[in-house]
């Protein structure tokens, strides 16, 4: 079984945990390799490096040390090459995390093969120009974000499914999310939460000027259609996985499907969704 570690080691918390990870890790027959620029730092400790760029493709699983962006960030990466990802919790919520800090013993369960994958829907986004070519593509786990861009004023956003309208609203932006992207940004603008073995999509409104506007499921065999208008002295931006945004037009349309790529997270522990959800969200916030 071969780890690579994706973790920024120049955090003294992390380099911690992945030191204790390491003398976890040392006690089976598996290989761990870190990135070339920590070489310095861990040489004590291990012996196997390797460049960025080919970590992900020497690795059996891609073992993520962090919060959750970067655990769902690496988990997209994994994906793409169909490779397992496992977080270990070195930040606040570790909602996607397989692992806390203090379960490091764990990990030889996932060495021996002793563990089970999470498959999670992902979406893609296609980002089309005023002659419905595809310019860029985005793969999301969690959620492509249509919001307002500078100025505090509302935009208006119409959003179709399978050429059908599907919603009409005047708001700051409109969240289309996977059932792993329910519990972030669109739980907090006030969506439901939705199991992640579901195949769909959550539409959700950001601050609609609404009284009536609630959130929409729709099946993920829809092709949605997502278009803005906005004043001339606004603009628009698209943000997947809370990366680097992408300015929308009125000329530009996007559409939002299914991706042909599934994350795939290492679960060791028994607990079901919902008895996560209870122990990360509900308690933590009780």
């Amino acid at each position: 079984m071969i780890f690579s570690v994706f973790a920024n080691l120049n955090n003294n918390d992390t380099e911690n945990i992945a030191r204790d990870m390491l003398s976890v890790l040392n006690e089976t027959d598996c290989t761990v390799y870190f990135e070339n620029k920590y070489k310095e730092m861990i040489s004590d400790v291990c012996s196997n490096f390797s460049d960025s760029s080919s970590l992900m493709n020497l690795c059996d699983i891609a073992v993520v040390i962090g919060g959750d962006g970067t655990t769902m960030k690496i988990a997209k990466k994994a994906a793409i090459l169909g490779k397992p990802a496992l977080g270990i919790n070195g930040g606040r919520l570790g909602f996607l995390s397989g692992i806390e800090r203090n379960e490091l013993n764990l990990l030889k369960s996932v060495a021996n093969g002793e563990y089970q994958l999470d498959e999670r829907m992902m979406i893609k986004t296609d980002i089309l120009d005023e002659n419905g070519k595809i310019t860029k593509t985005i793969h999301c786990l969690n959620d492509a974000i249509f919001s307002r861009g500078d100025f505090a004023r509302l935009i208006d956003i119409k959003v179709s499914s399978n050429g059908r309208e599907l919603l009409t609203t005047r708001a700051d932006g409109v969240i289309v999310s996977t059932p792993t992207g329910s519990t972030a940004y669109s739980l907090a603008a006030g969506g439901p939460v939705l199991s992640p073995n579901l195949n769909c999509f959550e539409v959700t409104s950001i601050c609609p000027h609404s009284l009536m506007d609630r959130s929409i499921v729709v099946d993920s065999n829809s092709t949605l259609l997502v278009e803005i208008s906005s004043d001339v002295m606004n603009n628009a931006i698209l943000t997947c996985d809370g990366e680097e945004p992408v300015a929308v037009s009125t000329d530009t349309k996007v559409a939002v499907s299914v991706s042909e790529y599934k994350a795939r997270l290492v679960k060791v522990k028994p607990d079901n969704f919902y008895e996560i959800l209870k122990k990360k969200i509900i308690d933590r916030r009780a």
